[in-house]
């Protein structure tokens, strides 16, 4: 059996100091917010001073909502090496437009309403995204820390289980990550309030955790008892 190797992104991350504590924690990926309501907001400016810290193989990603073209086109100028995250209404044309391979947030409501949110369909209008990242719908797009039901949907389905279409989201932490992978077995996940001291300060124990909390579930999945 392969061994199971679930990816990791720390996103909204704003000081230097948790740009190193991320990396060395052992994250794949780090996101940079560049929506000026959210208060995890870097300039993208900001974002390409963040990203040059980064060691080879660390990922930057640039997370939009709802900005006009011109806004992404000088973010990615300015970190060119980034994936883009879409995380607002954007139609698949726009998200297309930006002509570089991204990510598509799915908002699916908490509670019995997630059963209704149709991700089959979600994801075969964003096909041309590298993935579909799993967040909850609450106000402000993102960053909530809720989680939405992770047995609404048919993970098995082909559209959902190619190897690497899903990046689970929404809520994550230390202490529940472990069930989360095990439920959806996506290809990443994805975390922010749940690492975080405050609104866009990381805690570098809180990262750590994490990581090993994933690594776990990598373990019982790949070694099942």
């Amino acid at each position: 059996m392969t061994p199971q190797r679930t990816r990791i992104k720390i996103c909204g991350l704003t000081r230097e100091a948790d740009v190193d504590a991320a990396a060395l924690a052992g994250a794949d990926a780090v996101g940079f917010v560049l929506y000026p309501a959210s208060p995890r907001h870097v300039t993208a400016q900001r974002a390409s001073e963040l990203a040059r810290r980064l060691p080879p193989f660390v990922t930057p990603v640039l997370l939009f909502v709802n900005a006009a073209t011109r806004d992404i086109q000088q973010a990615c100028e300015a970190v060119p090496q980034a994936l883009l995250q879409f995380h607002g209404d954007e139609t698949p044309a726009a998200c297309e437009a930006a002509g570089r391979p991204y990510l598509r947030a799915a908002r699916i409501p908490t509670g019995p309403a997630g059963a209704g949110f149709d991700l089959l369909k979600y994801a075969s209008d964003f096909s041309t995204s590298q993935a579909i990242l799993l967040d909850a719908l609450v106000d402000g797009y993102g960053g909530g820390g809720q989680s939405f039901d992770w047995n609404a949907f048919p993970w098995s389905h082909p559209l959902l289980n190619a190897s690497s279409r899903l990046v689970l989201s929404g809520g994550l932490t230390p202490a529940n990550v472990i069930d989360g992978i095990s439920r959806v077995r996506p290809w990443a996940v994805d975390v922010s309030s749940g690492v975080e001291a405050a609104k866009g300060i990381k805690d570098p124990d809180k990262m750590l955790a994490f990581v090993a909390a994933v690594r776990a579930a990598d373990a019982q999945i790949s070694h099942p008892t």
